[in-house]
This record gives structure tokens, sequence and C-alpha cells, in this order.
């Protein structure tokens, strides 16, 4: 039995230093690709591609669904309400760092790779990246990728053109673009709308860290 805990514990231990060194692997590379992404985020924010293009208001909409601590955080989350998992860093680590992404042991990876970006690149050039790399759904025209391109394609404006709800209704998108319909009539998605109209006016807590699906924004008679 002794020999039984032994070799577990030793198992166990392998694990952890495997786990830290595919993390640290992510963070390595994440040094190693800013150079290149830095002039890219550069790039785009120049094209008014960036965050401060959205316009202050729209702005604060976003970040206060995605990722409420994203000016403050090192690149990972675990406290804020309705922060989830993912916080706005490592989204776009996922599509930055990986050619095909994998839940699980990729998560290792894609947060050393996200806490690289956080001490090379700036809060502005990695919401820059993000923007530019977001899955927004079907378009007009196909799959549509990148948050002004969606807008443009969309309502054939720049995202700091839109009406607020025009705008939420972007936001909503985000979480689950392969199920919502962006230029169609969507019930599920008008419903997150209403949700996230709720939290904006303040309205409306999210009930706790995971609740990016913001059931705490329901009405009773939603539920």
């Amino acid at each position: 039995m002794r020999r039984i805990f032994k070799f577990g514990g030793l198992f166990l231990g392998l694990l952890v230093v495997s786990a830290f060194l595919y993390g640290a692997k992510g963070y390595w590379d994440a040094l190693s690709d800013a150079p290149q992404l830095s002039q890219r985020a550069d790039d785009l924010i120049a094209q008014g591609h960036g965050g401060d293009s959205l316009g202050a208001a729209h702005l604060a909409i976003l970040l206060k669904v995605q990722d409420p601590s994203f000016t403050s955080h090192p690149g990972v989350d675990f406290s804020t309400p309705g922060a989830g998992l993912t916080t706005i860093t490592q989204s776009a680590s996922k599509r930055l760092a990986f050619k095909e992404f994998h839940p699980g042991i990729g998560k290792i990876r894609q947060t050393g790779y996200a806490m690289g970006l956080e001490s090379r690149l700036s809060k502005e050039q990695i919401l820059a990246l993000w923007l530019d790399t977001l899955e927004m759904g079907k378009g007009p025209d196909g799959w549509m990728r990148g948050f002004y391109n969606a807008s443009s394609a969309i309502y054939g404006r720049p995202p700091a053109e839109l009406s607020n709800a025009e705008f939420i209704r972007m936001v909503a998108v985000l979480i689950a673009p392969g199920s919502y319909k962006l230029g169609e009539s969507d019930a599920e998605l008008d419903g997150r709308v209403a949700r996230i109209e709720r939290l904006v006016a303040g309205s409306c807590v999210p009930e706790g860290w995971s609740d990016v699906w913001l059931e705490g924004c329901r009405k009773h008679s939603d539920r």
C-alpha cells in the first residue's frame, strides 16, 4: 500500500511539473511572438480598429460584458462576477497561439501565452488583436471574423456609429457565434441582448464569477 501511495504521489508530481512546463512554454512563445504582434496591433490601431475607436460608451459596454477587470488583471481573473474562465487576453491567445485550439490541456498553454502577452503588449494592443480575431458568426457573405468587419457587413457602418441597441447585439453574439444569427431574426439572441441591457443599466448583477450567460439578469418571467 505504501508503494502505491509513493507511485501515486510521484505520478501526481510529474503531472504538476508537466502542466507548469506547458504553461511556461506558452509564456515564452508569447514573448517570442510579441514584436510581430505588437506591430500588427499598432497597424490595427492606426487604421481605427482599436478599442478606443469603438467610442467610450461602447467600449465600456463591451468590457462590462466580456471582461470587467480587463484594464487591471494580469491576463487571468478568477474572481470578478460574470468574468468566467476566459479573459479577453486569453480569448485573443486562443486564436493567436494555436492553429487549432482544444479545450482541456490547451487551456494551460493558453493561460501562459496570455500572461506573456500581458508582460510585453499594452492593453490597447491586446484589445485591438482580440477585436480583429473575434469569431462573429455567419454574415451575408459567409463566416465573419473581426468585430469591425462584422459591423461593416451587417450594418454598413463602423461600431462607433452604431446605436447602443445595435452595438449590444454584436456584443451578445460573441458568446455563441456559431448559434446566434446576427443578421437575422433570432429570439435566443434577443433574450441575451435583453439581459445585457439590464446589466448595462445596473438593474441586475451576474450570479457569480462563472455567470457568463448572465442568468442573474433574467427576469423571473424568463426563467
